[in-house]
């Protein structure tokens, strides 16, 4: 429940008899194995993560404290309860480490897509703590033989997303007719996937995968910041026109971030074969169910505005959409 978390993004199913919330803390040793012992999980999906690269930059220990330190502290209760199985529950168990592709660093114009085996190459503190967090994954499953596998995906976005990032920031931006800021010339590239059809792989990997491996999940949908905030614009002129004129008029330039990567990119092709997965989304349905999603959902984010003063960094960039 860090600033980003609301209770209220999950009270639909908040009754429902297969779901629980547990306040934890992931670095919190002895609350881990209680969870283990009171609900004898036969999988671990770790999603939990510090992910807004701006804030790294600003504040990085709180990155290390939950990406390393957090994942150490679960994959090691992880162990614990493995380790005390009977041997066909053993055999089933999955410690499955949701990861990002910014851990392979930046691609430039004309390289080939990140794969599962680009070499590592982090340039920011939350690409870094995500790195280490790769590498204690697979070194539990090394040496321990905990039965863990890694997916690294790209930009996610989608409904229920927290108004910092790029879409939902622009979006609600636009909607109330504030300046849509831009980091550098725009032209910074990312490979966006539909939150329901990573949700989708994330499931298959955990029925699929096999220990020790890494899937690459991507969408094949590149896009240019400046295309995604065009394409936003374009979008809420059709659905919502302002009186007052294209809301492209609304897009200004500011400084680029320290060390931003030009371009992340995913060639999905393994994780496609080996999990039977495609995304059903292309970036503009997809976008536009997203853009109605927040038309229709203005009180869960004017909430979050009224909660948190850094959904109303109108005078920054947003990051892009880590997952």
């Amino acid at each position: 429940m860090t600033y980003a978390a609301t209770r209220d993004s999950t009270a639909a199913v908040a009754a429902d008899p297969r779901y629980l919330h547990v306040r934890a803390d992931i670095t919190d040793g002895a609350a881990m194995r209680a969870l283990f012992a009171a609900h004898q999980p036969d999988a671990v999906m770790h999603l939990a993560a510090e992910s807004h690269v701006d804030r790294s930059i600003d504040g990085p220990g709180v990155f290390m404290t939950t990406n390393v330190l957090g994942t150490f502290t679960l994959l090691d209760a992880a162990r614990d309860y493995w380790s005390g199985l009977d041997a066909a529950r053993r055999e089933r168990f999955r410690f499955h480490h949701i990861s990002t592709d910014e851990v392979f660093g930046t691609l430039q114009p004309g390289d080939p897509s990140f794969t599962e085996d680009t070499p590592y190459d982090p340039r920011s503190p939350y690409s870094a703590s995500k790195a280490a967090s790769d590498h204690l994954v697979r070194a539990w499953q090394h040496t321990y033989g905990l039965p863990t596998f890694v997916t690294n995906t790209t930009n996610n976005y989608g409904f229920w997303h927290f108004p910092e990032k790029l879409i939902p920031l622009v979006t609600i931006n636009a909607i109330a007719g504030h300046p849509l800021p831009v980091y550098g010339d725009g032209s910074n590239m990312r490979d966006w996937l539909f939150v329901d059809d990573h949700a989708e792989a994330l499931v298959l990997a955990l029925e699929r995968a096999r220990p020790g491996e890494t899937y690459a999940i991507g969408a094949r949908q590149p896009r240019s910041n400046i295309q995604v905030v065009r394409t936003i614009c374009a979008i809420l002129d059709e659905l919502r026109p302002d009186p007052a004129g294209p809301r492209a008029r609304l897009i200004h330039y500011v400084t680029d971030r320290p060390g931003h990567d030009f371009r992340y990119e995913i060639d999905p092709s393994r994780a496609e074969t080996a999990l039977g997965w495609r995304p059903r989304h292309d970036f503009e349905t997809g976008l536009r169910r997203t853009i109605q999603w927040y038309l229709e959902h203005r009180d869960w984010w004017t909430a979050l505005q009224d909660r948190h003063d850094s959904t109303k960094r109108l005078g920054m960039a947003p990051a892009e959409g880590t997952p």
